[in-house]
Parts: structure tokens; sequence; C-alpha cells
């Protein structure tokens, strides 16, 4: 038996990838969310890989004397001490703190680059500003923050890069230059001293370097980011394409409603004799012709009740607490006939729930998962329909299985697809639309449902629809 899970929850503001203030483009706060949740576990990362190296300092020294590398006073710790605090504070921040003027995702990204930056700072100095190319890993920060702020914004992280990179260079050259320094570069490769004259173009250089890597890496990210809006702005006309042509749809289906309507109604005179007596060959003709009538107006509900589910898709309808066991108990009631028409048994065994969500959508898509279990079940079986509760995860399942004809598995992940059906589905069902399964797919993305598929050619098909947050009653 093939089975396949289904889900369609979207995130918020799917789309939302550039917000502007301004004339300044920059990324949307969800955007610097994720990246600041990255940014956080890389840390942690980094941090681990520096208590490890210090627990290797500390079994083997002597090799790492070997190597020309020295052992450590405590600056290393401290470091490590400050980027764990304050990764706790920003996640804290994140999480825990209301959004305000002082608590925005700028604004930690804002704190994670200048603590950052101090403690590189540190690492610079001890190394060795001028002795090492430790110095280099400030184009990191200059990179970060052409991308995830503005031009101006980053301009001001470069400009910061530089002074403290030059505080550092004074203070090791022109200050303390007579202090030893517990650098990771044993004495006797660091014998060289750097003249003041090598720190000063030392500083100019590195400045230089700043400033192109600033002024290349801010242009390219206003490139992705004018592509970026552009795609954004594609998106929302197609959209508005799709809405309209959804609206024509909408327009053109009720405008075939009513002359349908009309025509069924006189074949429904002339069936009754109120036309005069008809032949039973005019009467053959027209029991024809109402099926097909029927079977029409049948999807001009279901496209009428699709463009609905649509526009909720689009503006969310209120939430209810919805009692899914009354819900049901309609829905059975409606396809009782029908199920007897076709000498099928629906067997109802429900542990009753109550779910957040749109009461109407909820009736319709357990409808229509019952309704083609019926339609798709051979004669003189059964449906049975089931729920499961898991008090624990605060989740509960129904459960509608039929024994009929089944789903191929290279059709089943396409089932929900607007208009599509099988070849072995028409061949079963002449009248349907395929537009059944695209309404379940809506009502459930409107609801926040995942809906499990499990199908075997000629055994029957099992949807599971998982429901989550519930609150079971007894």
């Amino acid at each position: 038996m093939t089975s396949t899970e289904f889900s369609w929850n979207k995130p918020k503001n799917q789309y939302a990838l550039l917000g502007i203030q301004g004339d300044r483009l920059k990324l949307s706060d969800d955007v610097l969310i994720n990246n600041i949740r990255w940014f956080i576990s890389f840390r942690w990362v980094l941090i681990a890989a520096l208590i490890f190296f210090e627990i290797l300092m500390l079994l083997a020294s002597d090799t790492f004397t070997q190597l020309g590398i020295s052992e450590q006073q405590n600056w290393p710790i401290a470091v490590i001490v400050v980027l764990i605090f304050a990764n706790i504070a920003y996640i804290y921040a994140l999480n825990h703190c209301q959004p305000s003027k002082f608590n925005s995702p700028s604004m930690n990204l804002w704190m994670q680059i200048i603590v950052d930056l101090i403690c590189l700072s540190v690492v610079v100095h001890y190394i060795g500003s001028t002795s090492t190319p430790i110095s280099f890993f400030y184009v990191l920060h200059i990179a970060l923050a052409c991308i995830f702020f503005s031009t101006r914004e980053s301009l001001y992280v470069t400009i910061l890069v530089c002074v403290m990179d030059t505080i550092v260079i004074v203070i090791e050259n022109f200050i303390f230059t007579q202090a030893p320094l517990s650098t990771l570069i044993s004495s006797h490769l660091s014998a060289e001293s750097v003249r003041r004259d090598g720190a000063v173009l030392w500083v100019f250089f590195l400045d230089i370097l700043f400033f192109i890597v600033w002024y290349v890496v801010s242009r390219l990210s206003l490139i992705v980011r004018a592509h970026e809006r552009h795609l954004v702005d594609a998106h929302k006309q197609i959209n508005q394409a799709q809405v309209e042509k959804d609206q024509y749809a909408l327009l053109i289906t009720h405008q075939l409603k009513s002359p349908l309507d009309a025509i069924r109604s006189q074949i429904s005179l002339i069936r009754g004799g109120y036309l005069g007596e008809a032949s039973p060959e005019v009467n053959n003709a027209l029991e024809k012709i109402d099926g097909r009538a029927q079977n029409m107006s049948g999807l001009i509900l279901d496209l009428l009740r699709l463009e609905r589910l649509k526009a909720t898709c689009l503006n969310t309808a209120t939430m209810e607490s919805v009692n899914l066991e009354k819900i049901l108990q309609k829905c059975i009631d409606k396809l009782t006939p029908f199920a007897n028409s076709k000498q099928l048994a629906l067997n109802v065994s429900f542990n009753n729930f109550i779910y957040q969500g749109i009461p109407d959508q909820l009736e319709i898509l357990l409808e229509n998962i019952i309704s083609n279990a019926i339609i798709y079940s051979h004669n003189g079986t059964s449906v049975e329909i089931t729920s499961e509760l898991d008090p624990s995860n605060h989740s509960a399942h129904i459960i509608i299985t039929d024994h009929g004809i089944g789903i191929e598995s290279k059709d089943l992940p396409n089932i929900f697809n607007e208009y599509f059906y099988s070849p072995r589905a028409a061949q079963h069902n002449k009248a349907s639309s395929g537009i059944g399964l695209s309404i379940v797919r809506i009502a459930a993305e409107n609801n926040k449902l995942k809906i499990i598929v499990a199908s075997e050619p000629g055994a029957g098909t099992s949807f599971t629809v998982i429901f989550n947050n519930i609150k079971a009653l007894d």
C-alpha cells in the first residue's frame, strides 16, 4: 500500500523578502529573524570549537609549543564566556521580549555585530594584528552587514571595523610596544618587530581594502535586492491576474447556472406529463439530457464552492471552536441516502473533540472525502469512519477508509491538483470534475490540517486527516 502525506501550512509573509525605509532597500524582519537564529547557531559552533581548542592546549601543550603555538593566558576563556552570555541574551531578546524600538531584529543584529567585533579585536590583538592575517576576518562582518543592512548602515559597520582595527594596531605598535604580548605565535617565529611606519602602512592598506570590500559587496547586494523586489512585484501581478481570471470564471459560472436550471425545469415538466404525453424514446432522451445537465450543475456548484474557498484563503475567515462530532454527523445524515443507493454501510466509531477552525469548511472537507469514498467504493461494501485521539500531544486523527478501486501510486501525489482525475477514476465515475479534492486541499490549508492518503489499487483508499491543538471531550 502506497502512502503520501500532504501538508499545506504556509509561512507568514512568504514573499515579504524586502522592506523599504525611505529610499533604502533592506531585508524584512521575518528574513532577519531567520538569519539571526542561524548566526546564533553558528556562534554556538564557534564557541564549541574554541572550547575544544582550549582543551587540546591543556592536554597537548608541549606538542603545540613544538609547532610554534605558545600557551595562552586567560583571554580565550574570557572571549568564550562573553560569546556564551551574548548568545543567551540574543535568544532571550528574540523569544521572550516584546518587539519594540530597542528590541527589533535590526537592533539584535547590530548588538551581535558590535559584540563580535569587540571579541574579534581582542583575538586580533593577542594573536597579532600585523604579524598574522587574522585582521582579514573583519571582512566577514563587512560582508554580512552589506547583506542584511541598508547601504548606509553597512557603511557605518565598515567605519566601525576600520576604527577597531586601527585602535588595535595603535595599541600594539605605538602605546604598549615595550609590553610583551601573549601571542599564539611563539617568540622565535615573531622575533622580527614591526616598525611603526610599517604599522601605519598596514592600517592604511587594510582600511582601503575594507572600503573596497564594502563598496563591491554593497553594490552586489543592491542588485540582488532589486531583482528580489522585481520578483515580488511579478508575483503580486501574477496573483492579481489569477484573482481576475477566477472572478471572470466565477461570473461565467453564475451565468451558466441560471439557463441550466431553466433547462432542467423544462425537462421536469415534459417528463411529468404537464406538456402532453411524450413517447418512450423522447423520455429516454430527456433522461439522458437531464443526467448530463445534473452533472454540469454539480460541476458549477463545485466551481462556486472552490472559488469561495479560494477567497477565504486570501482573507481567512474567523476561527471558531468546532465540535467535530456534530460536523461529522451532519455529513453522514446528508450522505446516507447516497450510500444506501449503492448498498454501502457507513460504519462510524468516533471519539469527539474540539478544534479551532472554520465550521463550514471543515464540513465541506469531511463531506467531500466521505462522498469520494462512497463514489469509488464497490457496491455492497462499507466505508469506515473512525477517530484516534492522542491527549498527550493534543492531536487527533479522523480516518475515512473505503474498499473500492484505489489509487495508482503514480497518481497519488497529484490527487489534490485542480481538475486532476486518474483514468481509473474517470472510468469508474464519468461525472467526475476533478475539483472535489481541490476543495479538500484549500479547506485543509485554511484550517491548518495535514492529510495522509494511503491506497492500494483494487483494495481501497484511506484518508487520515490530522488535527493538532485539539481539546478532547468525554
